[in-house]
């Protein structure tokens, strides 16, 4: 079975055998990690009552089959570790908790990650690598030494909700530099960009919301976890005071999404606006001096037998369209409809 099985130090002799790859252990550790560990290495430390942590990344029918007959637990806990996409929470059962949390992957998209805590241990269940968990494993190679299961569930939930601010941040130059080419030149390209971080930003305030729900059921009492003592409490509020700014933040970001959506309409409205205004002049200037072609081109003989020679054609024909045409252009800027002012 792929995973580590993260076991306290005072494991028999046996265990390692008994697993067939036993990860090395550094002088004075009070921990060792056995790679890949088999059925009988996590049934000797469950029967010994030692303290450790499985991490499984990967679900399978024997994952399946240890969860439900190894460690025992309810078939529903065992029915949403098998088949993701719960939402965060926190279940309590007899002998243990199961809480389902959120944390970005390496690509940005939020990853599940199942943590079965127990008095004496904890199990996480995920689906391939999670950089909150992995931020956990390394914290818990630094400290040498195998907390309780309580605070190494702490420890994972604050590694998943913390890679959530740098990706937050992330967001806070996208949106910058998206309203600046909004206002420079609106695009149909600039709306997909605002819809796509739109729709990521929400999903992140929907999990780390629920994800906050959770822990405030936590903290109230409305919900209990193994070893959750006054001690414990102090670090999941911790948490809890992450998530609420993470929600907060999230709020923020898509109220300046839907203001830069408002940017790009009224931006939008506006240059339509001024192209309309331009066009309104053509049609306006070109009016007149339709109106003119249209009488001098009337076939009335007192006009034909009257109106001819080089110089009504010059003043009458020319002359007189381009002063009209002059005079309107003249009123037109005069009004602001023209130039600088026009766009405004």
């Amino acid at each position: 079975m792929q995973g580590n099985l993260v076991i306290s130090d005072n494991a028999h002799a046996d265990t390692a055998s008994a697993a067939g790859t036993a990860g090395a252990s550094d002088s004075g550790a009070t921990f060792r990690t056995i790679g890949d560990p088999n059925v009988a290495a996590i049934e000797s430390a469950l029967q010994a009552g030692q303290r450790f942590w499985l991490d499984i990344p990967d679900v399978d029918a024997d994952v399946v089959a240890l969860l439900q007959s190894t460690f025992g637990f309810h078939p529903l806990a065992v029915e949403d570790a098998e088949h993701f996409g719960q939402r965060p929470k926190v279940d309590s059962y007899d002998g243990f908790a199961l809480l389902v949390a959120y944390g970005p992957g390496h690509d940005g998209t939020p990853v599940e990650v199942h943590c079965f805590l127990a008095e004496n241990y904890l199990v996480t269940v995920r689906h391939g690598p999670v950089p909150g968990v992995a931020a956990a494993q390394v914290r818990l190679r630094q400290d040498r030494t195998l907390p309780p299961p309580a605070m190494l569930l702490y420890r994972v939930l604050d590694g998943l909700v913390d890679g959530f601010f740098p990706q937050l941040d992330g967001f806070d130059d996208a949106i910058d530099a998206l309203q600046d080419d909004i206002l420079r030149k609106p695009s149909d390209e600039q709306l997909g960009t605002l819809f796509d971080l739109k729709r990521r930003l929400i999903r992140i305030r929907r999990l780390t919301s629920d994800q906050r729900d959770a822990m405030a059921d936590l903290l109230t009492g409305t919900r209990s976890i193994p070893g959750f003592d006054a001690e414990t409490e102090r670090y999941f509020r911790d948490v809890y005071d992450h998530l609420a700014r993470l929600s907060q933040t999230a709020d923020g970001y898509r109220d300046l999404l839907s203001s830069a959506l408002d940017t790009h309409l009224s931006t939008t409205s506006n240059r339509l606006n001024v192209v309309m205004k331009q066009l309104a002049i053509i049609a306006t200037i070109f009016l007149p001096m339709s109106f003119l072609t249209g009488f001098f081109g009337q076939n009335f003989g007192w006009m034909v037998n009257r109106l001819a020679g080089p110089a009504v054609f010059w003043i009458a024909g020319v002359a007189l369209q381009a002063v009209v045409a002059g005079a309107l252009l003249w009123m037109f800027r005069r009004k602001g409809w023209l130039g600088e002012k026009a766009g405004q």
